[in-house]
């Protein structure tokens, strides 16, 4: 019996244990309740079958009763007649009825039992669903919780390593570039007062010790055109 066999397999689901190995939990969870709801479908339309046999057993039997009873009562006239014969074809009848009786009475014992069981694991399979609805909000979203997070753990995994230091190293760099050229503008520009008045005081002194060579080589010279002149 298909139903039963995956109804009692839905019943007897650990739903933690098949989340924890399914790949899409989200599409697992939403099957899962999806199957419940088929299963009690077919369930409950094979109860309601089950209950009209019953049912129709239960005018067989009440009907063969009448029949045992009214043959036990043609017995009892046929006696009083004083015909045997009659009587005797009278007690077969209801003997044949009573047997007809006892064999519905065992088909009416399974069908209640079977009814039973499935009127039980009915039950069962209703406080799965129930409680399949109730947790599937909540496990859906600790699946997208639990997603994000691994999302992140992948995203510093990635980054890790030799990958993160050569940013650092990267970053270090041009760091100090921009370090080299601050102090560039440190050199070349805001001079002081004092700055300005040294630089003067020594292109003066440049400019005086300028003066003083050329006349030095100018006084030389003129010193030995003279010398060249007298010698002649």
């Amino acid at each position: 019996m298909g139903i039963f066999t995956r109804f009692a397999d839905i019943v007897n689901s650990n739903i933690n244990s098949l989340l924890d190995k399914a790949e899409d939990p989200e599409k697992l969870i939403r099957l899962i309740v999806q199957e419940m709801e088929d299963t009690l479908v077919e369930v409950r339309t094979a109860s309601a079958r089950t209950i009209a046999d019953k049912k129709e057993i239960t005018r067989r039997l009440s009907f063969l009763d009448n029949d045992v009873q009214e043959w036990e009562k043609k017995a009892e006239l046929a006696i009083t007649k004083g015909r045997e014969d009659l009587a005797k074809g009278a007690l077969l009848e209801r003997n044949k009825a009573e047997s007809a009786k006892a064999d519905l009475q065992t088909e009416f014992d399974k069908v209640e039992s079977e009814l039973s069981r499935l009127t039980t694991e009915v039950g069962q399979l209703q406080d799965k669903l129930n409680d399949a609805r109730a947790r599937q909000k909540a496990l859906l979203m600790r699946h997208k919780t639990t997603s994000s997070r691994l999302k992140v753990k992948r995203s510093l995994y990635e980054n890790s390593g030799d990958k993160a230091v050569d940013k650092f190293e990267r970053f270090e760099r041009k760091l100090e570039d921009l370090e080299s050229e601050v102090e560039s503008y440190d050199v070349t520009g805001n001079r002081s007062l004092a700055d300005e008045i040294n630089e003067l005081e020594n292109e003066e002194a440049i400019d005086q010790q300028l003066a003083e060579l050329k006349k030095r080589v100018t006084g030389s010279s003129q010193s030995s055109d003279s010398t060249k002149k007298g010698e002649k």
